[in-house]
């Protein structure tokens, strides 16, 4: 599974690229929004269940990189999520800090998005963000996603409020129009 965009590849993560993810993950800074830094298990922990999605479902978080040098910046794709006890499928998305504001989040978000839709067949696609996440909140309006429930998942022994996004496919082949 590769995905392309003007400036980005996404494409499924090996082994090579568990320095890179594991770096990622342990920015306090990136990860403000799990309150913690990956330990160097989590690290693993999180690798694994990605090569799992990979051959399970066909798709999963994919390493995001610079088409103009391979340069792993980050982490986006879809994955199964429970909302409510239902199982819904999300856009996430994790950039290193020293590519924020470059618009890479809204890129493999719109990019994501179009794979769902296009590609996967879903007919509904989610964002779960958290309620101090005003950058992906902000993403995710600009993604034409609106904002449905507000939930509260445990995470760290913290209970942690977060806004659910979402667009139908049909929403989706509106905008295209």
């Amino acid at each position: 599974m590769i995905i392309e965009t003007e400036r980005l590849i996404l494409k499924q993560m090996t082994k090579n690229d568990f320095n890179s993810l594991k770096s990622l993950l342990q920015d306090k800074d990136v990860m403000y929004a799990y309150e913690h830094a990956f330990s160097d298990e989590e690290c693993e922990t999180w690798f694994n269940n990605q090569l799992n999605r990979y051959k399970e479902k066909g798709y999963g978080l994919l390493g995001v990189f610079l088409k103009e040098n391979n340069t792993f910046i980050g982490q986006a794709g879809i994955t199964k999520q429970n909302v409510n006890n239902n199982i819904v499928d999300e856009i996430g998305y994790l950039i290193k800090k020293e590519y924020w504001k470059n618009g890479y989040a809204i890129e493999c978000a719109k990019a994501l998005k179009q794979y769902g839709f296009n590609t996967l067949n879903l007919n509904k696609m989610y964002s779960i963000i958290r309620d101090n996440n005003i950058a992906s909140q902000n993403i995710a309006i600009r993604n034409n996603m609106k904002k449905t429930i507000t939930i509260v998942k445990h995470y760290y022994n913290i209970d942690m409020p977060h806004y659910v996004y979402c667009i139908t496919k049909d929403e989706f082949l509106k905008e295209r129009n």
